[in-house]
């Protein structure tokens, strides 16, 4: 696991460079002296989200970044990393953005991290600019290597990061925390999950699940039970309900639920907060062979519900439904699977908003007022079950698609909520996990969509289980 401490990060620098965050309306004439007439001039009425590089004697002396302090939103700060010049530079907040957002040197922090993402196969990738990494602002560290750490494993061709390689990357970092990890191949998965086996049987390179427990040092033995599950889909052809050829160019992503969930485990337990953490990752690749399964084969469940396969294309839905039901076993009190799962997500939501669905009304808004909060939004759709009749089936319990040409998100969570034990609390996240172009703190490629808004959602339930808030 790269860490950004040791990409862009400098723990101190004698000739560190000041990039001043101010208000729009903020006078910098207390700031700048004299050259804050010469850069009102030349750049006019500072704007919200714009860098201004202050020139001195020897080329840029300063510069200036304005926000609106009203509002969160660590990725703005990535525009540091791509706009500020060359060398060291520090954070300096004025006393009014700091009464507004108290957290703003951790945002800042995070932001340029996230802006000075980088990602090569086979050579470094240098970053000529640096950050001076403050003791306030250290607490965001393991959010930003577990930011590093999503988009690294997306950004992986499949080549390269095949299940194998995916679950012997999360058993690293897991255990790296403390956690107690296995992973399951052979026999024994085909045996606990079925299910997910099928999907993995037309590839050369076997399925494996990766189950991982841990506690938080401070947590009883009773602690609350946060199961997370991934669809780790390594690569996605389609299987014999095969994808165009550009509809493949990006399925080394469909591991990017696996990854979220990954980089979410990383965070919780980095940072040792109090409760009970499972972990399971379904690490597949749906491809084609004689051992493949084909349309109109009938599947049977961990859970003993029968799947008939419409369209081996929608095979994360089966990778999910064996882990979600051992999840469901094991009593927790809160259950988080997050997927690529459909492209009608998309449709509806476009690529930048994950949509939520959620069994839980209360849990629901603390997702959805965190991502608001944070500028990491969620959106929420709904669990239809007028739409639950389309999944039913003549041969079988279930069927993994519908006939209807509509509502795709809609009926693939329908299907993932038949393996979730209605007393527990389930959130499901259907995730385009990626990029399509470069904004500030968002470069194009792999992207760990809502994990600032899931860590705060996370930190908001165990203070309400906690009767904290």
């Amino acid at each position: 696991m790269r860490n950004p401490e040791q990409f862009c990060l400098v723990q101190k620098a004698d000739k560190a460079r000041t990039v001043h965050i101010v208000l729009p309306d903020q006078d910098l004439t207390s700031l700048l002296g004299p050259q804050a007439a010469a850069l009102l001039e030349m750049a006019g009425q500072p704007q919200c989200g714009r860098l201004y590089l202050v020139p001195g004697a020897e080329g840029v002396a300063r510069a200036v970044f304005v926000v609106d302090a009203t509002r969160r939103d660590a990725a703005r700060f990535g525009a540091l990393a791509t706009g500020l010049p060359a060398g060291d530079w520090q954070i300096a907040s004025s006393e009014p953005v700091r009464m507004l957002c108290p957290d703003i040197a951790q945002d800042a922090t995070l932001g340029f991290c996230m802006g000075a993402y980088r990602f090569a196969v086979g050579r470094d990738v240098a970053f000529p600019t640096r950050l001076v990494l403050t003791d306030d602002a250290r607490a965001v560290l393991p959010l930003a290597q577990a930011t590093w750490l999503g988009r690294d494993l997306i950004n992986q061709p499949a080549n390269l990061l095949g299940p194998e390689e995916l679950a012997e990357e999360a058993a690293a970092v897991v255990s790296a925390q403390g956690a107690v990890c296995e992973i399951i191949t052979g026999e024994a998965l085909t045996m606990a999950y079925p299910c997910l086996s099928a999907v993995g049987a037309g590839s050369d390179r076997p399925a494996q699940v990766v189950k991982a427990q841990w506690r938080g040092s401070k947590a009883p033995i009773d602690a609350p039970l946060l199961s997370l599950v991934g669809k780790g889909v390594c690569f996605d052809t389609g299987g014999y309900d095969i994808k165009p050829a550009s509809g493949m160019l990006r399925m080394k992503k469909d591991m990017g639920g696996a990854a979220l969930m990954l980089a979410l485990a990383h965070v919780i337990m980095a940072r040792d907060l109090p409760i009970r953490l499972e972990l399971r990752l379904g690490c597949v690749e749906n491809s084609i062979s004689g051992h493949a399964m084909r349309p109109g084969d009938i599947l049977t469940t961990r859970a003993g519900l029968t799947v008939e396969v419409g369209n081996t294309d929608a095979e994360g839905r089966l990778v999910l439904s064996d882990l979600l039901t051992e999840a469901c076993e094991q009593k927790p009190e809160w259950v988080l699977d997050a997927a690529t799962l459909t492209g009608a997500a998309r449709v509806a939501l476009g690529p930048d908003l994950p949509a939520l669905f959620c069994n839980n009304p209360e849990w629901a808004q603390i997702f959805l007022s965190a991502g608001a909060e944070l500028g990491d939004a969620m959106w929420q759709l709904p669990l239809w079950h007028g739409y639950d009749a389309w999944l039913c089936r003549k041969n079988a319990h279930l069927g993994n698609v519908t006939d209807k040409p509509m509502a795709g998100a809609i009926t693939a969570a329908l299907f993932l909520q038949h393996f979730v034990e209605p007393t527990v609390k389930w959130a499901h996240i259907d995730t385009y996990a990626w990029n399509d172009s470069s904004i500030p703190g968002r470069p194009e490629g792999g992207e760990t969509l809502a994990l600032r808004a899931l860590v705060e959602t996370t930190l908001r339930m165990i203070n309400e289980k906690a009767g904290l808030s």
